[in-house]
Protein backbone atom coordinates (compact mmCIF):
# COMPACT_ATOMS: atom_id res chain seq x y z
CA UNK A 1 0.00 0.00 0.00
CA UNK A 2 1.10 2.94 -0.71
CA UNK A 3 2.02 5.22 2.69
CA UNK A 4 2.76 9.44 2.25
CA UNK A 5 2.46 9.81 6.13
CA UNK A 6 4.93 8.64 8.91
CA UNK A 7 3.06 9.39 12.06
CA UNK A 8 5.52 8.55 14.64
CA UNK A 9 9.02 9.82 14.89
CA UNK A 10 11.72 10.93 16.99
CA UNK A 11 14.65 13.73 18.01
CA UNK A 12 17.30 13.89 20.45
CA UNK A 13 14.90 15.66 23.05
CA UNK A 14 13.41 12.08 23.66
CA UNK A 15 17.01 11.03 25.09
CA UNK A 16 17.70 8.03 23.49
CA UNK A 17 16.92 8.82 19.95
CA UNK A 18 19.42 10.54 17.85
CA UNK A 19 18.47 13.28 15.41
CA UNK A 20 17.59 16.32 14.68
CA UNK A 21 13.94 17.51 13.18
CA UNK A 22 15.55 18.99 10.65
CA UNK A 23 17.95 15.32 9.75
CA UNK A 24 14.25 13.87 10.32
CA UNK A 25 12.86 16.02 7.50
CA UNK A 26 15.87 15.95 5.01
CA UNK A 27 14.91 11.51 5.29
CA UNK A 28 11.26 11.47 4.85
CA UNK A 29 11.98 13.80 2.00
CA UNK A 30 14.05 11.37 0.42
CA UNK A 31 12.28 8.59 1.67
CA UNK A 32 9.12 9.83 -0.82
CA UNK A 33 6.89 11.14 2.32
CA UNK A 34 4.77 14.27 1.99
CA UNK A 35 4.25 14.90 5.48
CA UNK A 36 5.60 13.07 9.13
CA UNK A 37 4.77 13.36 12.94
CA UNK A 38 6.81 14.92 15.34
CA UNK A 39 5.89 12.82 18.35
CA UNK A 40 9.21 12.83 21.02
CA UNK A 41 8.41 11.18 24.65
CA UNK A 42 6.25 13.05 26.83
CA UNK A 43 7.98 14.40 30.24
CA UNK A 44 6.94 10.92 32.34
CA UNK A 45 9.57 9.19 30.20
CA UNK A 46 13.24 9.15 31.79
CA UNK A 47 14.89 11.85 29.36
CA UNK A 48 12.19 13.56 27.73
CA UNK A 49 11.78 17.07 27.76
CA UNK A 50 9.80 19.47 30.07
CA UNK A 51 6.12 19.93 28.62
CA UNK A 52 7.30 23.64 27.30
CA UNK A 53 9.04 21.67 25.05
CA UNK A 54 6.10 20.77 23.66
CA UNK A 55 3.97 23.64 23.84
CA UNK A 56 6.44 25.71 22.21
CA UNK A 57 6.06 23.28 18.70
CA UNK A 58 4.36 26.43 17.75
CA UNK A 59 7.31 28.42 16.35
CA UNK A 60 8.20 25.22 14.19
CA UNK A 61 7.82 25.69 10.28
CA UNK A 62 4.64 24.24 8.57
CA UNK A 63 7.06 22.96 6.12
CA UNK A 64 10.93 21.65 6.43
CA UNK A 65 12.58 20.70 3.22
CA UNK A 66 9.12 20.72 1.65
CA UNK A 67 7.82 17.98 3.81
CA UNK A 68 4.68 19.12 5.88
CA UNK A 69 5.40 18.71 9.49
CA UNK A 70 2.61 17.68 12.16
CA UNK A 71 3.48 19.20 15.89
CA UNK A 72 2.94 16.10 18.10
CA UNK A 73 3.97 13.40 20.65
CA UNK A 74 4.14 10.12 22.27
CA UNK A 75 2.20 10.36 25.80
CA UNK A 76 2.04 7.80 28.27
CA UNK A 77 -0.73 6.10 29.83
CA UNK A 78 -0.15 6.81 33.58
CA UNK A 79 -2.58 4.53 34.91
CA UNK A 80 -5.85 2.72 34.98
CA UNK A 81 -7.75 6.03 34.68
CA UNK A 82 -6.56 6.69 31.64
CA UNK A 83 -4.77 9.64 32.20
CA UNK A 84 -1.90 10.81 29.85
CA UNK A 85 0.71 13.19 30.52
CA UNK A 86 -0.18 15.98 28.49
CA UNK A 87 0.05 19.50 30.24
CA UNK A 88 -3.61 20.72 29.89
CA UNK A 89 -1.82 24.40 28.28
CA UNK A 90 -0.35 22.33 26.11
CA UNK A 91 -2.96 20.85 23.85
CA UNK A 92 -3.88 23.63 21.92
CA UNK A 93 -0.58 23.50 20.37
CA UNK A 94 -0.96 20.01 19.54
CA UNK A 95 -2.02 18.66 16.02
CA UNK A 96 -1.33 14.90 16.65
CA UNK A 97 -1.41 12.77 19.86
CA UNK A 98 -0.48 9.03 20.01
CA UNK A 99 -0.92 7.39 23.62
CA UNK A 100 1.22 4.22 24.39
CA UNK A 101 2.21 2.28 27.13
CA UNK A 102 5.75 1.99 28.28
CA UNK A 103 7.51 -0.37 30.88
CA UNK A 104 9.25 2.54 32.52
CA UNK A 105 5.94 4.11 33.37
CA UNK A 106 3.15 2.69 33.70
CA UNK A 107 4.35 -1.26 34.42
CA UNK A 108 2.94 -4.04 33.01
CA UNK A 109 0.01 -5.87 35.59
CA UNK A 110 -2.92 -7.90 33.95
CA UNK A 111 -5.04 -7.85 30.98
CA UNK A 112 -8.18 -6.60 32.61
CA UNK A 113 -6.22 -3.58 33.79
CA UNK A 114 -4.69 -3.18 30.61
CA UNK A 115 -7.56 -2.98 28.60
CA UNK A 116 -9.22 -0.65 30.81
CA UNK A 117 -6.43 1.83 30.67
CA UNK A 118 -6.86 1.65 27.20
CA UNK A 119 -11.12 2.30 27.50
CA UNK A 120 -10.52 5.30 29.55
CA UNK A 121 -7.40 6.66 27.65
CA UNK A 122 -10.02 6.82 24.40
CA UNK A 123 -12.75 7.91 26.01
CA UNK A 124 -10.94 10.83 27.52
CA UNK A 125 -11.15 12.24 24.34
CA UNK A 126 -7.30 13.77 24.49
CA UNK A 127 -5.88 11.39 21.96
CA UNK A 128 -5.73 10.77 18.32
CA UNK A 129 -4.14 7.23 18.03
CA UNK A 130 -3.00 4.23 20.17
CA UNK A 131 1.02 3.15 19.56
CA UNK A 132 2.64 -0.09 19.21
CA UNK A 133 -0.08 -2.18 20.77
CA UNK A 134 1.22 -5.43 19.98
CA UNK A 135 3.04 -5.79 22.76
CA UNK A 136 2.81 -8.82 24.91
CA UNK A 137 3.71 -7.28 27.90
CA UNK A 138 0.58 -5.47 28.13
CA UNK A 139 -1.78 -7.52 26.83
CA UNK A 140 -5.59 -6.71 26.21
CA UNK A 141 -8.90 -7.68 24.86
CA UNK A 142 -8.66 -6.80 21.60
CA UNK A 143 -12.33 -6.90 20.06
CA UNK A 144 -13.35 -4.41 23.08
CA UNK A 145 -10.55 -1.72 22.99
CA UNK A 146 -10.68 -2.07 19.31
CA UNK A 147 -14.62 -1.55 19.35
CA UNK A 148 -14.22 1.45 21.52
CA UNK A 149 -11.56 3.45 19.51
CA UNK A 150 -13.65 2.77 16.32
CA UNK A 151 -16.42 4.44 18.19
CA UNK A 152 -14.92 7.37 18.93
CA UNK A 153 -12.68 7.68 16.13
CA UNK A 154 -9.06 6.79 17.29
CA UNK A 155 -6.47 5.38 15.13
CA UNK A 156 -4.99 1.83 15.48
CA UNK A 157 -0.95 2.29 14.87
CA UNK A 158 0.79 -0.20 13.12
CA UNK A 159 4.53 -0.01 13.74
CA UNK A 160 7.36 -0.59 11.56
CA UNK A 161 9.83 -1.09 14.46
CA UNK A 162 8.22 -3.07 16.31
CA UNK A 163 7.20 -5.89 13.42
CA UNK A 164 11.03 -5.62 12.55
CA UNK A 165 10.63 -8.54 15.68
CA UNK A 166 13.59 -7.54 17.79
CA UNK A 167 11.98 -4.72 19.58
CA UNK A 168 8.53 -6.19 21.85
CA UNK A 169 9.87 -9.57 21.05
CA UNK A 170 6.58 -11.61 20.31
CA UNK A 171 4.67 -8.39 18.85
CA UNK A 172 4.50 -9.37 15.26
CA UNK A 173 1.85 -12.21 15.43
CA UNK A 174 -0.05 -10.15 17.23
CA UNK A 175 -0.02 -7.03 15.42
CA UNK A 176 -1.57 -9.14 12.59
CA UNK A 177 -4.17 -10.00 15.17
CA UNK A 178 -4.98 -6.42 15.47
CA UNK A 179 -5.51 -5.46 12.14
CA UNK A 180 -7.43 -8.42 11.27
CA UNK A 181 -9.82 -7.58 14.22
CA UNK A 182 -9.88 -4.12 13.36
CA UNK A 183 -10.64 -4.59 9.19
CA UNK A 184 -13.20 -6.04 10.81
CA UNK A 185 -14.74 -3.23 13.08
CA UNK A 186 -13.76 -1.00 10.32
CA UNK A 187 -11.24 1.13 12.39
CA UNK A 188 -9.10 3.78 11.43
CA UNK A 189 -5.72 2.59 10.77
CA UNK A 190 -2.10 4.55 11.05
CA UNK A 191 0.96 3.74 10.30
CA UNK A 192 4.56 4.94 12.24
CA UNK A 193 7.89 4.12 12.05
CA UNK A 194 8.73 5.01 15.49
CA UNK A 195 12.38 5.99 14.15
CA UNK A 196 14.42 7.21 16.73
CA UNK A 197 17.34 8.11 13.87
CA UNK A 198 17.00 9.61 10.68
CA UNK A 199 17.52 7.22 8.47
CA UNK A 200 14.38 4.95 9.42
CA UNK A 201 11.64 7.81 8.94
CA UNK A 202 9.60 7.14 6.41
CA UNK A 203 10.58 3.45 6.61
CA UNK A 204 7.13 1.75 6.02
CA UNK A 205 8.05 -1.38 4.38
CA UNK A 206 6.62 -3.92 6.75
CA UNK A 207 3.57 -2.35 7.69
CA UNK A 208 2.78 -1.77 4.33
CA UNK A 209 3.25 -5.32 4.04
CA UNK A 210 1.16 -6.30 6.93
CA UNK A 211 -1.96 -3.91 5.21
CA UNK A 212 -1.58 -5.52 1.70
CA UNK A 213 -1.78 -9.00 3.59
CA UNK A 214 -4.47 -8.32 5.86
CA UNK A 215 -6.44 -6.89 2.86
CA UNK A 216 -7.22 -3.36 5.11
CA UNK A 217 -8.67 -1.12 2.23
CA UNK A 218 -6.55 2.05 1.97
CA UNK A 219 -9.86 4.76 2.94
CA UNK A 220 -9.16 3.20 6.33
CA UNK A 221 -5.80 4.12 6.33
CA UNK A 222 -5.29 7.50 7.21
CA UNK A 223 -1.86 7.67 5.74
CA UNK A 224 -2.40 6.85 2.53
CA UNK A 225 -2.77 10.56 1.37
CA UNK A 226 -1.92 13.77 2.84
CA UNK A 227 -5.85 14.57 2.55
CA UNK A 228 -7.29 11.60 4.17
CA UNK A 229 -4.98 12.70 7.43
CA UNK A 230 -5.93 15.95 7.50
CA UNK A 231 -9.97 14.82 7.43
CA UNK A 232 -9.13 12.53 10.05
CA UNK A 233 -8.00 15.25 12.59
CA UNK A 234 -10.84 17.49 11.49
CA UNK A 235 -13.12 13.98 12.22
CA UNK A 236 -11.11 14.30 15.59
CA UNK A 237 -12.02 18.00 15.98
CA UNK A 238 -8.64 19.58 15.41
CA UNK A 239 -8.33 22.55 14.07
CA UNK A 240 -7.51 23.27 10.57
CA UNK A 241 -4.11 24.36 9.31
CA UNK A 242 -4.25 26.75 6.60
CA UNK A 243 -0.58 26.29 5.24
CA UNK A 244 -1.81 22.77 4.73
CA UNK A 245 -5.19 23.60 2.22
CA UNK A 246 -3.75 22.91 -0.56
CA UNK A 247 -2.95 19.28 -0.01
Amino acid sequence: MKLVIDTHTHTYASGHAYSTLIENARLAKENGLEMFCTTDHAESMPGAPHYWFFSNQRVLPRFLEGVAVIRGVESNILNIEGEVDIHPTTDRNLDWVIASFHEPVFRPTNKETHTQALINVIEGGRVDALGHLGNPNFDFDFEVVLAEAKKHNVAIEINNTTLRGNSRVGSVERCYEIATIGKELGVYFTTGSDAHFCHDVGNLDLVSKLLDEVGIASEKVITHSSRQFLDFLALRGRAPIAEYDHL
